[in-house]
């Protein structure tokens, strides 16, 4: 195997960071769940009756996607009778961060992807 291919092996996601990655994003494929993404990386953290003070959503619509957004990993929840704090998971949001750097970082070289992005449709 010469260097080059042995490099653009290296780049490549493997198919259980590929299966990860596609939950992850699946978890984030919603407006809703981007706007309280976005709305609690910019706090420490946050209990749910603020997030949805702070967002134009009903309280119901909120919980749901922050249910969704922890069940992926991408927050977490700690419960304070009668509420919930919740968080950036920041562990799993590095992995997402490093898994998309990697997926967009895939060089097309191919002579058929170099064809393809030349040719009108």
């Amino acid at each position: 195997m010469m260097l080059a291919e042995i490099k653009e092996k290296k780049s490549q996601i493997d198919s259980r960071s590929m299966d990860e990655l596609g939950t992850l994003l699946k978890a984030m494929a919603h407006p809703t769940r981007l706007w309280i993404l976005q709305f609690l990386a910019e706090q420490d953290c946050c209990i749910s009756g603020e997030i949805a003070d702070e967002l134009p959503f009903a309280r119901s619509t909120i919980s749901e996607h922050l249910r969704l957004l922890k069940e992926a990993g991408l927050i977490q929840g700690e419960i304070e009778h009668p509420r919930i704090k919740y968080c950036i998971n920041k562990s799993t949001w590095e992995r997402a961060k490093s898994l998309l750097d990697l997926l967009f970082s895939q060089q097309f070289v191919s002579e058929e992807v170099k064809q393809c992005n030349s040719q009108k449709f």
